[in-house]
């Protein structure tokens, strides 16, 4: 074999994107048969795996996408080279329902039907579910979520999890088909899903690897990534100001918000509520894609976050710092705030926050600390009275009284026309001081922040005042409690008076 040619395997069989659009063949609706050539969503999930790839030796990703986004197209053209290429490995797939199983079946043999000859290997078996290659002692099989054995007794080195968001008995799977996979050697576990609401298996996993509680790392994918969905505008098209808002954010081009368009109509079929329908199949961000059932609007909106990640201020006035202690195996979270800029998270569990010992000093540190954004130490700390009672305590014995505040969540509100309770009114004041299009604020660029500031569903009493669900109720139905989201409205809990300069300061209407 001449060194062109030889480079050129070793090429097919190094590089992925190489390989696919040299040997793969997908069917379009377009143009039928024709080679596989990743899109930009393919492109982006594939550089993300390979860098987790090559710095933990092993895959354990999440993807969150919309629909229609070749996710799965990606996966099983993966495994497929994986192993066409190397000898003794096993890939398996798991989808939601039988009708997928045969789809994504069907793909895989395609794949293996046009592979050229000299990357083809010698296939020993062939049936509705599985692939041999005998040879190579490697194979391909898929299966059913709907089995909750299936899987188990294997040795598996690929798994791809489709729709996980969908499946039935998803704990008990968990338990077998994922344990089958090795933890080193190069091993991949891939799960991939639109969204389907919360507290399913699927959103609790992205929830513990969006906040950096698992070992999977949250691969999303949004909508306005594909060259697809784009339709001819109309004559007469014009933006209307929610759009207008959409282009700013995310940069949508009116062919984008034409097709977005005509997508909520088509949603809106049978009553539906087409533009929630549209956040979850064809979501922006992780925030709008998992959306909650069962009533309850949300005080703060993905939208009010993503403006205020990317614009930036300059902190002036009193430097808080809100305090959420951990209880019940939640972070002990800190975050400050100075006017209309928050900053500075810090989130500790497990032996990090296991004594009251640790706690106190952790705190006594970052008050006795001139805070290098700010130049100066807080003048302000509110900690959470529910959790963080004896911290208080300590702390007060150690002459912190002018500085540590107890906050009862559930004492009275300053301001109880508008609000129940206390902590009613603090997350009230953070939605105001975030939604405030007319003074515009400054956050981290934090999708674990923003995951925690949007979980702030509420309902009404008879009084019209705005009542946040319980935390409990909140933890059961989104699967976390929003430890930052705490954090950062407690930093909105009393007035507090330093000499600033009043047009670079945010001040709530009541200050």
């Amino acid at each position: 074999m001449k060194p062109d040619e030889l480079n050129k395997r070793q090429q097919l069989k190094d590089d992925y994107p190489f390989y696919a659009r040299n040997c793969l063949h997908i069917r379009t609706k377009e143009d039928g048969l024709c080679r596989f050539v990743l899109n930009s969503a393919q492109e982006y999930i594939h550089g993300k795996l390979e860098q987790q790839l090559e710095k933990e030796g092993r895959i354990r990703a999440l993807i969150l996408k919309g629909r229609q986004q070749g996710a799965s197209t990606y996966v099983e053209g993966r495994f497929i080279h994986k192993t066409t290429h190397n000898k003794g490995k096993r890939a398996f797939i798991l989808t939601h329902d039988s009708e997928s199983t045969d789809a994504l079946f069907e793909m895989t043999k395609r794949y293996y039907d046009n592979l050229p000859e000299f990357v083809k290997p010698v296939i020993a078996a062939s049936n509705a579910k599985e692939l041999k290659f005998s040879l190579l002692d490697s194979g391909y099989k898929i299966g059913t979520a709907g089995n909750a054995e299936v899987g188990r007794g294997q040795t598996i080195q690929y798994f791809h999890g489709s729709e996980v968001g969908f499946w039935k008995n998803a704990a008990r799977l968990t338990k077998g088909v994922m344990q089958a996979v090795p933890k080193s050697g190069g091993s991949e576990i891939i799960l991939e899903s639109t969204a389907n609401g919360v507290g399913n298996y699927f959103h609790k996993q992205w929830v513990a690897a969006e906040k950096g509680l698992s070992e999977f790392m949250p691969i999303f994918v949004p909508w306005y990534w594909q060259d697809e969905y784009r339709a001819e505008v109309k004559p007469g098209f014009i933006v209307t100001d929610e759009e207008k808002k959409l282009s700013e954010l995310y940069g949508l081009e009116e062919n984008q918000l034409q097709w977005r368009r005509f997508k909520i109509i088509e949603l809106s079929a049978d009553g539906e509520d087409g533009e929630k329908a549209f956040k979850q199949e064809y979501p922006m961000s992780s925030t709008e894609a998992f959306q909650v059932t069962g009533g309850g609007d949300m005080l703060i909106n993905s939208d009010a976050c993503l403006k205020a990640r990317k614009y930036e201020a300059n902190g002036s006035g009193p430097l808080v710092v809100g305090v959420d202690p951990s209880r019940g195996g939640d972070r002990f979270t800190t975050i400050n705030r100075q006017g209309r800029k928050m900053y500075g998270i810090t989130s500790r569990v497990g032996d990090e926050c296991n004594t009251l010992g640790k706690n106190v000093s952790f705190l006594k540190n970052i008050l006795d600390t001139v805070c290098p954004v700010a130049g100066k130490k807080p003048d302000k700390m509110f900690i959470d009275f529910g959790s963080g009672a004896d911290i208080v305590d300590r702390l007060h014995e150690l002459g912190y009284q002018n500085k540590v505040t107890a906050v009862h969540f559930g004492g009275s509100a300053l301001n109880d026309l508008k609000y129940t309770n206390k902590r009613n009114e603090i997350w009230g004041e953070l939605a105001d001081w975030l939604n405030d299009e007319s003074l515009p604020v400054d956050i981290p660029d934090s999708d674990d922040l923003q995951a925690d500031i949007c979980a702030s569903p509420y309902d009404r009493d008879s009084k019209d005042r705005r009542v946040l669900w319980p935390k409990s109720k909140i933890k059961e139905k989104l699967g976390f409690s929003p430890d930052i989201g705490d954090a950062s409205a407690l930093t909105f809990a009393e007035p507090v008076k330093e000499d600033y300069d009043i047009d670079d300061l945010y001040i709530p209407s009541r200050w």
